[in-house]
Formats: structure tokens, C-alpha cells, sequence
């Protein structure tokens, strides 16, 4: 791997975080949202597999619950908190 392959990762990946807690305060601003609803919103900017990997971490992290319904929750402020996911090791 070379630098310029090393630093294209780098700018993904701090890509991806910035995009999971974009996504993280507007359900947090939000308070509850249904998840096709928010999906809705973004399927212009991702596809559905990104959405629902999005969406798995951020339940997995504790910040989000999702309701049988496909309410999404938020829990806490996770992201005032620093639990937001930062980089690869927090994906």
C-alpha cells in the first residue's frame, strides 16, 4: 500500500464517520423518527445496504433503539458525549 492509497483511505474513512454522526444528530435533534422516513430522505445520497449498516452501528453503539415498528429512537446525547463513532475501530 502507498502513501496515496493510505491517505484515500484515511479521507473514506473519516468520510464515513462524519456521514454516521450526521446521521446520529439528526435523530437526535429529532428525537424519534420512522426509519423509512429518514431513508427517504437520504436514498439520494446512499443506497439501502449503507443506510441499514448506518443505522445497525449507531443501535449497536446504544445510541439508537429501534422500535418493532422501525421507529428509530435516540437514547442519549451520545455525540455530546463523545460516543460517536470516530474511526474504523468504532464502525
Amino acid at each position: 500500500m502507498n502513501a496515496t492509497t493510505e491517505s484515500t483511505d484515511q479521507k473514506r474513512i473519516a468520510a464515513t464517520a462524519n456521514i454516521v454522526a450526521a446521521v446520529a444528530e439528526t435523530i437526535r435533534d429529532l428525537g424519534s423518527v420512522p426509519s423509512g422516513h429518514l431513508y427517504a430522505r437520504l436514498m439520494g445520497h446512499m443506497n439501502l445496504e449503507t443506510y441499514e449498516g448506518i443505522i445497525g452501528v449507531l443501535v449497536r453503539k446504544g445510541m439508537v433503539r429501534q422500535e418493532p415498528s422501525h421507529l428509530l429512537v435516540w437514547k442519549g446525547n451520545a455525540l455530546q458525549s463523545k460516543a460517536a463513532p470516530t474511526g474504523p475501530g468504532e464502525l
